[in-house]
């Protein structure tokens, strides 16, 4: 079992930053990829960035270039640096993790205003 316990989100102006952490507890040595994923009111969930295994990162297209994915694994505290900020950022950020499944946090609101 694994555990995420996500943090940081908030009110934003355009073209402003925030960045989100991801705390993992449980069997955390058993993660394989960790990454965020949102889901915007009305829209489907989509994923936003992830770490692969060997370290690998990979974003969706609409984040590359302003938002960053990192990991202290001593902390065992997964990053979302995000700036430049948009209104169609805004949606609630999950924390995902796979081991022999897909776990998830509860979420956290990013609300990024005009």
């Amino acid at each position: 079992q694994v555990q995420l316990v996500e943090s940081g989100g908030g009110l934003v102006q355009a073209g402003g930053s925030l960045r989100l952490s991801c705390v993992a507890s449980g069997s955390t040595f058993n993660i394989r990829t960790i990454g965020w994923a949102r889901q915007a009111p009305g829209k489907q969930r989509e994923l936003v960035a992830g770490i692969l295994s060997g370290h690998t990162t990979n974003y969706a297209d609409s984040v590359k270039g302003r938002f960053t994915i990192s990991r202290d694994n001593a902390k065992n505290t997964l990053y979302l640096q995000m700036n430049s900020l948009k209104p169609e950022d805004t949606a609630v950020y999950y924390c995902n993790a796979f081991t022999d499944r897909l776990y998830w946090g509860q979420g956290t609101q990013v609300t990024v205003s005009s």
